[in-house]
């Protein structure tokens, strides 16, 4: 009977052992499985967390190249701007000056003929067709001249040096005589015209 309660014990230590090297085989094995799941989980949240992190970098620094590119494009098309302002304003009369050249030949030529010229008709003749030149060039640019005398006195044409007493009552408030022409260069007054208006 000893020897079967020797055997019953051995045969229960053998079953516990048994049961405890499963345990101890499982056990682990649940143990760590959550903590590599944890870790693996871990893994693609930190993978994606850093890859989001990098394409926003990747991004911010595109739009900062972008923001660069547009900043020294638009410097240099403001530089440019201005250069081409400056150097059209130094050669904007440059065409009618050309235009002009020929008038002042002639006018040269005027000279030269008055300082031998006997006849004082010829030399006045030369004056008025030059003088025809000038503005039928200064007409094709655009200059016209402005008709005052007898017209209603307006402000916005006329600039009116002195009231005199209408010399009779329909010229009252309008412009008796014209000191100075005014001109309108394509319909835009550029020389308001110097005018008496009667009162």
């Amino acid at each position: 009977m000893f020897n079967n309660k020797k055997k019953q014990d051995a045969q229960s230590s053998e079953d516990l052992n048994d049961v405890n090297t499963e345990n101890t085989n499982n056990a682990p094995e649940q143990e760590e499985n959550p903590l590599a799941d944890e870790l693996n989980a871990n893994e693609p949240v930190e993978s994606a967390e850093l890859s989001t992190e990098s394409k926003l970098k990747e991004d911010l620094a595109q739009a900062n190249d972008k923001y660069l590119r547009l900043y020294a494009e638009f410097d240099n098309f403001k530089r440019r701007t201005t250069k081409e302002r400056v150097e059209l304003l130094q050669t904007a009369g440059k065409e009618v000056i050309v235009s002009l050249l020929p008038v002042l030949d002639d006018f040269e030529r005027a000279i030269k003929a008055m300082e031998n010229a006997a006849d004082v008709t010829a030399v006045k003749e030369g004056v008025t067709l030059v003088q025809n030149k000038l503005k039928g060039i200064l007409k094709q640019k655009g200059l016209k001249e402005m008709e005052s005398k007898g017209t209603t006195f307006d402000a916005d044409i006329h600039e009116a040096i002195t009231n005199i007493p209408a010399p009779t009552d329909d010229l009252k408030g309008k412009v008796v005589d014209e000191l100075e022409k005014g001109y309108y260069l394509n319909d835009k007054v550029v020389r308001f015209a110097k005018v008496v208006v009667g009162a």
